[in-house]
C-alpha cells in the first residue's frame, strides 16, 4: 500500500514538472521588471493616434536635479544595480572590411542568447556611453539588467563613422551575434546622429531581415525609409521614436511629420512616438521606457 502511494506521489511530481516545463517553453519572450516604478513616465499630458503618439510630462528639475546625485553625471544609487557588470566585458570584433574594433558586451559573448540589443551612440560618443551605469538617469544600467535577466546580450560598439563604413561595421557585428543565436530577435537603438546608421541598416536587405525593432532617440528622419528594404518586406520592423520638444539639434516636428508619413504610406504600420514635453536632445535616452518599448516590439513580431 505504501509502495503504491509513493508511486502516485512520484507520478504526480513528474506530471507537475512536465506541465511546468511546457509552460516555460510556451512563455513569451519578454524583458522582466527592473525598478519599473522608478522609471515609469511621470505623467501623460496627451495621447493621439489611438495611443501611438504620447506626450509625456517631463520636468528638468524633477527628472534630473532631484533624480541625480550629481546632475547629468551620477544618478542616485537606488536607480542602479551594478551586479550586472560581473557579466560585462570589452570584446574585439571584426567590422566591415575586417576592421578591428571593440564592443562592450553584457551577457553571453560566446553562447546563444535569447535576444540581442545593440545601442549606437551619436557624434563624439564611444562604446563606453551605452554602458555607463550612472549617466542618463541610470537608464543604460536598467536595460543591461533586463536584457541579462531575460537571457539576452547587450552590445554597445565602437564603429568607424556614421557613413557606409560605420554601417558595414554594425552589420558585421549583428551578423556575428545572429550566427551565434539563430532566430534571436535583434533590436537596434540609435541615439542622436547614430540614427543615420539605423536608417542605413534598415535599407540593407540582409541587415533589415535580422531586425525585430528600431528605437530612434533624438534622431533625424530619413525619407529613404519609405522606399527601403525594411518597409517593402512582409514583416515590418516596429519603430519607436523618442524626442524632446526642446531638442535644438533635430526638431521634433520633422520627426513627428515623418512618423505620420510612414503611417500614411503603410496604414497600420507598427510605430510609436513619445514626445517629452520641454525635453532636450538627450532626454529620450534618459526617459525612454526600454521595457515597455521592447516588449511591445516582441509582441508585434510574434514572440
Amino acid at each position: 500500500m505504501l509502495f503504491r502511494q509513493r508511486l502516485r506521489v512520484i507520478a504526480t511530481l513528474v506530471l507537475a514538472a512536465s506541465f511546468a516545463a511546457s509552460a516555460a517553453v510556451a512563455a513569451p519572450l519578454r524583458l522582466p521588471p527592473q525598478k519599473d516604478q522608478l522609471f515609469a513616465f511621470p505623467g501623460i499630458l496627451q495621447t493621439q493616434n489611438d495611443g501611438d503618439f504620447v506626450v509625456v510630462a517631463y520636468d528638468k528639475q524633477r527628472d534630473i536635479h532631484v533624480r541625480d546625485e550629481v546632475p547629468e553625471k551620477k544618478v542616485q544609487w537606488k536607480y542602479v544595480d551594478t551586479g550586472v557588470n560581473w557579466q560585462q566585458r570589452h570584446v574585439d570584433y571584426k567590422g566591415g572590411g575586417g576592421r578591428n574594433l571593440r564592443t562592450v558586451v553584457v551577457g553571453p559573448a560566446d553562447k546563444p542568447a535569447s535576444m540581442i540589443v545593440v545601442f549606437l551612440h551619436g557624434q563624439n560618443g564611444t562604446r563606453f556611453l551605452g554602458a555607463d551605469d550612472w549617466s542618463f538617469g541610470g537608464n543604460f544600467n536598467r536595460i543591461k539588467n533586463m536584457v541579462v535577466k531575460a537571457g539576452g546580450v547587450y552590445l554597445s560598439p565602437d564603429f568607424t563613422d556614421f557613413g557606409a563604413k560605420g554601417a558595414a561595421d554594425v552589420k558585421a557585428l549583428m551578423m556575428q551575434y545572429a550566427r551565434l543565436s539563430p532566430g534571436a530577435p535583434i533590436f537596434l537603438a540609435c541615439g542622436s546622429y547614430g540614427g543615420k546608421l539605423c536608417w542605413a541598416l534598415a535599407d540593407d536587405p540582409q541587415a533589415s531581415s535580422l531586425l525585430s525593432g528600431m528605437l530612434l532617440m533624438g534622431t533625424m528622419p530619413d525619407e529613404g525609409f519609405l522606399s527601403s528594404a525594411a518597409l517593402k518586406r512582409g514583416r515590418p520592423i516596429p519603430l519607436y521614436f523618442g524626442h524632446g520638444s526642446d531638442d535644438n539639434v533635430f526638431a521634433w516636428q520633422d520627426q513627428a511629420g515623418f512618423f505620420e508619413q510612414i503611417r500614411n504610406a503603410v496604414p497600420g504600420y507598427p510605430s510609436k512616438f513619445v514626445l517629452f514635453q520641454t525635453g532636450s536632445h538627450g532626454t529620450p535616452i534618459r526617459m525612454t521606457d526600454w521595457r515597455a518599448t521592447i516588449n511591445w516590439m516582441l509582441q508585434v513580431d510574434g514572440y
